[in-house]
């Protein structure tokens, strides 16, 4: 009876954790090929002077063909909505992000007047970040009275923009069905494996960690760098060897690459970061940011007295830069 007792107390410590992991986040976006194609892009100016072209979903969803995207997102969440993956919409998300850019050019302060401070970088992060992009590209030929479809559906790991797993082919030709129909049949005999292969992957993540980017660096009036030497853990050795010290007490299984390092920056890939970490007397989830929040609060304390600021370049690069917030 005691070990049955043991048994389900295991099991709901296990549910428990298991239920405070952050769920990825999956959303269909129509892929750039797809846009470039149709004319849904604008272009910018990079820091560097340099012209270049991003999608623009805002004007895929007002163009003549926007019909055809939504059904076709639909007929996606739907087939995913049944094998126990719901996404989340893509359109209905830029409109609470056009809602929110409104209501924060309207907001004052009511003693002052002031308006919101908000820098470039803070209006970056007003934006759809999904764990799991199902980037989809399709078109609708005709042969004869008949239209089919063409599609090649990607799962890419916002993370690391890895493709997990990938389907492309051809639906049968029809004079009647509609495009949600010729896509549902087009992909349907995948969806299967397209799933488990999804399913893979976020186990593989439960067991082995998040893998993201971490990169440090240093300010330029900073008065330590990478090769400063420090004593720690009762040796003595450069900043820089203790930053690898530091990754391998606290990547999962120590699974990490150093692939650069200078005096003033390091490059850490396929950085295996844990689910969850102590916080406040609580295993909480965490994300990039968290993780290396536990580096830059080692690094303010002794021998180091070094502050730095934290960085998040999208969703799987994390930056730390030393010598000063």
């Amino acid at each position: 009876m005691r070990k049955l007792l043991l048994c389900f107390a295991l099991a709901a410590t296990i549910l428990s954790v298991s239920g405070q992991a952050k769920k990825p986040i999956l959303m269909v976006v129509p892929s750039d090929s797809y846009c470039d194609r149709n004319a849904f892009s604008q272009e910018y100016t990079d820091e560097a002077g340099n012209t270049r072209s991003i999608s623009d979903y805002n004007k895929a969803f007002k163009s003549a063909e926007s019909e055809e995207l939504r059904l076709v997102i639909s007929e996606l969440s739907k087939i995913m909505a049944d094998r126990g993956f719901p996404l989340k919409d893509l359109e209905q998300t830029l409109k609470s992000i056009s809602q929110s850019n409104v209501e924060l050019s309207m907001l004052q302060s009511s003693s002052s007047g002031s308006m919101v401070r908000e820098s470039p970088i803070d209006v970056l992060k007003r934006t759809a970040q999904p764990d799991i992009i199902m980037d989809i590209d399709f078109s609708v030929k005709i042969r004869g009275p008949q239209r089919f479809i063409t599609y090649n559906l990607r799962a890419v790991d916002a993370y690391t923009n890895k493709v997990i797993t990938a389907v492309a082919g051809d639906g049968k030709p029809s004079a009647s069905a509609s495009i949600g129909l010729l896509l549902e049949e087009a992909v349907l005999n995948y969806m299967d494996d397209y799933t488990t292969a999804l399913q893979n992957h976020f186990d593989d993540i439960f067991t082995n960690g998040r893998e993201v980017v971490v990169v440090l660096r240093v300010w330029d009036n900073a008065d330590v760098d990478f090769e400063t030497d420090f004593e720690y853990m009762g040796e003595t050795g450069m900043l820089g060897d203790i930053m690898d010290v530091w990754m391998d007490d606290n990547t999962v299984n120590s699974r990490f690459s150093r692939v650069s390092g200078t005096e003033n920056t390091i490059r850490y890939e396929q950085v295996r970061i844990p689910l969850f970490k102590m916080s406040f007397g609580k295993e909480r989830a965490i994300d990039a940011r968290g993780f290396i929040n536990g580096l830059g609060s080692m690094l303010k304390a002794e021998p180091f007295n070094i502050q730095s600021k934290v960085y998040e370049r999208g969703l799987g690069e994390v930056w730390l830069i030393l010598g000063e917030k």
